[in-house]
């Protein structure tokens, strides 16, 4: 091979959804440690959730992966928040661990574009005609257009298990050692982020009749839009902890890491290990655990919430202190990991660096945590690699294009002092873009980006075709003197109930299209409120907020009043790119400013 026009770095979730999305444009190196690692969960066995569920439906409508993969290997499917509005439910898949890397590695490796080479990257040397040079420990010097530098949590990485630390990217994998000279060396600021996972837990250790069974739902849900043909075969499991997991931790604060200074590097405010957890809410006597099951067959499950660096004698002891796990054995200990990241604020949209053009990151070296917000960057970064190679423009996707949109736009003008994660709340105007629309919205783009077939891009026209027909339909017929749409506003109707007035919606709907029926109508007046409110905050950007006093506008979070009365911002658009400072907050400070009669100025 005489060279490739994408190089990759990484075969974690972000070095994934790059090569997949690079290689339909071109050919691709992924370069990787270990291919029997592409495509691992080392944390916990599921994709989706709040805020993250609305990422993978992106990433979906996109032509991307992840989808794909969580639902082959469903295990058990949940729509949290249920009951709740359209802007805040989110699908949570729980996947077969071990079958979900494996299917990653049988598409990504037949897929006949991407080259697996096996090795560490030593460096990056620019070629000198716009190209570059990935340098390998042992010498090879590998040529490429662009590269993609997806290294996760390794790049100098310390795993830490009490006092006890060792050089490791994950439990049991070697760090990358290099990657973060060549980066320092072009001025890039690198920050140090330490994270973590809970203990595996030997199944047949637990007595599951004293947890809280939660059941997958009954009528299974899927990204794609084809649940996995296992996607009930599981349920998860619920159990807390006790005063004396709360004591225990207490009297040995000495020997966590984190609390005895010896680990640098900031932890996820979201996500926190339970010691910080119990510290930080002391007021608490009890933390909610989830057991989620590492596969159908596996031998262990994953205390979800039970994230912990103690050490492993006083993990055995924690462990047992939990409801059911009385006689637990521990399979695999808990640990934290301190890595490198990049200061993200020198990137652009398209997660290319300011300062080595060419040379583009996606995922945890961003400063993020989690799988879907990986996946997301990487998606965009290996576009943008590959187009970049063919001298193709790129559309960065804007903040009002959706989540992953958010998610760019937050890492490149806010950036963060811990591991981001992505929430609902980040988002502000939710009900726009709900995971239920995400393929409306997005495969149009996908389309034009050139990740989206024209059979795709035809098929969602179609089903939305389909939707404005019923929905249409609805207003045209009336039963009882109503029309109806208006029938199906009712708080207490539904479809079926509509329907069966002698209402017909003229067509053959699928489960998905009947939804967006009912979305649209039911919540038209919300919809319709959002999007003016959107209009009025973009003609508020410029307003002064000279002289506030943060402290005197009791609706802000207190984490906004924090960052605001540091940062001291000039305008609302200033304070809307600070972190922390989320929609609702804004919110407050535009009616605080109308009460006092701020205006606007030119």
């Amino acid at each position: 091979m005489s060279g490739w026009n994408v190089i990759v770095i990484g075969g974690g979730h972000a070095g994934l959804e790059a090569a997949w999305a690079a290689a339909k444009f071109s050919r691709v190196g992924l370069l990787v440690g270990n291919p029997a690692t592409v495509g691992r969960m080392p944390c916990n066995p599921a994709v989706g959730g709040p805020g993250k569920s609305q990422l993978v439906f992106e990433i979906q409508a996109l032509g991307g992966l992840m989808g794909r993969l969580a639902d082959d290997t469903a295990i058990h499917t949940r729509v949290l928040n249920a009951s709740k509005g359209p802007a805040v439910q989110s699908l949570r898949v729980q996947n077969e661990r071990d079958a979900y890397a494996e299917h990653a590695q049988d598409v990504i490796f037949s897929q006949p574009e991407i080259d697996v080479i096996r090795g560490e990257a030593a460096d990056l040397e620019a070629d000198g005609r716009g190209g570059w040079l990935v340098v390998t420990t042992d010498g090879r010097r590998l040529p490429c257009r662009s590269v993609v530098v997806a290294a996760g949590t390794f790049m100098r990485a310390v795993t830490w298990y009490g006092r006890q630390s060792r050089a490791e990217g994950r439990q049991g994998e070697p760090p990358s050692r290099f990657l973060s000279a060549p980066l320092e060396r072009a001025g890039h600021v690198l920050k140090r982020f330490k994270t973590g996972t809970p203990p595996r837990v030997r199944a047949d250790s637990v007595d599951f009749s004293s947890l809280l069974e939660v059941p997958a739902d009954p009528q299974p849900r899927g990204f794609t839009g084809t649940p996995g043909p296992r996607a009930q075969e599981s349920p998860t499991w619920q159990t807390h902890t006790t005063p004396q997991t709360h004591q225990l931790i207490h009297e040995n604060l000495q020997e966590s890491p984190m609390f005895s200074g010896d680990i640098e590097g900031r932890g996820p405010r979201y996500c926190p290990s339970i010691e910080d957890k119990v510290v930080r809410f002391a007021h608490h006597d009890r933390h909610l655990l989830f057991v989620e099951p590492d596969g159908i067959q596996t031998s262990e499950v994953y205390l979800q919430g039970f994230s912990s660096a103690l050490p492993p004698y006083l993990q055995d002891q924690l462990v047992r202190t939990l409801p059911g796990f009385e006689h637990a054995v521990v399979q695999r200990y808990a640990y934290a990991v301190e890595y490198d990241v990049v200061d993200s604020t020198e990137l652009t949209l398209n997660m290319e660096s300011r300062r080595l053009p060419g040379v583009f990151t996606a995922g945890q070296i961003n400063g993020t945590s989690g799988y879907e917000e990986a996946a997301a960057q990487g998606l965009v970064a290996g576009t943008a690699a590959a187009r970049r190679a063919l001298e193709l423009t790129t559309e960065p996707l804007g903040r009002d294009t959706g989540y992953i949109g958010v998610l760019m736009d937050d890492l490149v003008f806010k950036s963060s002092d811990e591991p981001y994660r992505m929430m609902t709340s980040r988002v502000e105007h939710r009900l726009l873009v709900r995971q239920d629309n995400a393929d409306e919205r997005m495969t149009p783009l996908g389309h034009r980006l050139g990740l989206v077939s024209d059979t795709e891009l035809r098929r969602i026209e179609a089903k939305y075709e389909r939707v404005a027909a019923g929905m249409q339909a609805l207003t045209s017929q009336r039963s009882g003197g109503q029309r109806g749409d208006a029938w199906l506003r009712r708080p207490e109707f539904s479809l079926p109930d509509v329907e069966a007035l002698g209402i017909s919606l003229n067509a053959e709907l699928d489960a998905s299209e009947r939804e967006a029926i009912e979305i649209r109508v039911k919540y038209a007046g919300y919809i319709a409120r959002a999007r003016q409110q959107l209009g009025a905050e973009d003609r508020a950007r410029d307003l002064r907020l000279d002289g506030l006093d943060y402290a005197a506008i009791p609706s802000l979070s207190n984490e906004a009043r924090e960052k605001l009365g540091r940062s001291r911002p000039d305008t609302l658009e200033q304070a809307a790119r600070l972190s922390g400072v989320r929609h609702a907050d804004i919110g407050a400070l535009l009616v605080h400013l109308k009460k006092r009669g701020v205006s606007r100025e030119t």
